[in-house]
C-alpha cells in the first residue's frame, strides 16, 4: 500500500515538473501572441500551425510533445484573452530591443506561413510592435524583411 502512494505522488510530481518546465511565463507569452497572428485572420492553415510548432521547438528547446502542449496552452489563453498588454508587458521586462525585434519578426513569419498576408494580421503585428515600444522604423523593416523572405521562397 506504502508503495502505491509512494508511486502516485511522484507520478504526481513528475507531471508537476514537466509542466512546470513548458509553462514559463515568457514562453507562454511569446506563445500567445504567435497563436494571435495564427488566428488572427479566422482560417487556421496547417502551415501556420506547423510553422508556429517549429519555432516554438527552436526558440525554447522544446520536444514536440512540450512543443504542442505549449501550443495548446497559448491558443486557449489567446482566445480568452482581451488585451495583448498582459503578454508584451513581460516581455518588455525581459526582452532587450533586440529580441523584440526578433519577436516581432517571427510574428511575421507566422502571418506569411499560409502564403498571404491578411490586412487584420498586419494589424496586430503593428499593435503588438506598439506595445513592444518598438520604432517604427524598426516595424517596418521586420515588415519589409518579411515581405522579402516571401518574395523569395515563392
Amino acid at each position: 500500500m506504502l508503495k502505491k502512494l509512494n508511486h502516485f505522488f511522484n507520478t504526481l510530481l513528475e507531471q508537476k515538473d514537466e509542466t512546470k518546465n513548458i509553462q514559463r511565463p515568457l514562453e507562454l507569452a511569446c506563445a500567445v501572441l504567435l497563436c494571435e497572428i495564427m488566428r488572427a485572420d479566422g482560417h487556421l492553415s496547417p502551415a501556420e500551425e506547423q510553422q508556429l510548432l517549429n519555432i516554438l521547438q527552436q526558440k525554447f528547446s522544446l520536444s514536440r510533445q512540450q512543443a504542442n502542449e505549449l501550443l495548446v496552452n497559448a491558443c486557449s489563453l489567446s482566445e480568452d484573452a482581451t488585451d495583448f498588454y498582459q503578454f508584451t508587458s513581460q516581455l518588455n521586462q525581459t526582452y532587450s530591443r533586440n529580441q523584440r525585434v526578433e519577436m516581432v519578426n517571427l510574428l511575421w513569419t507566422i502571418a506569411y506561413a499560409d502564403g498571404q498576408l491578411a490586412s487584420i494580421e498586419e494589424h496586430i503585428i503593428r499593435k503588438i510592435s506598439d506595445l513592444l515600444h518598438l520604432r517604427h522604423s524598426e516595424y517596418i523593416e521586420t515588415k519589409i524583411n518579411a515581405q522579402a523572405k516571401q518574395v523569395h521562397n515563392k
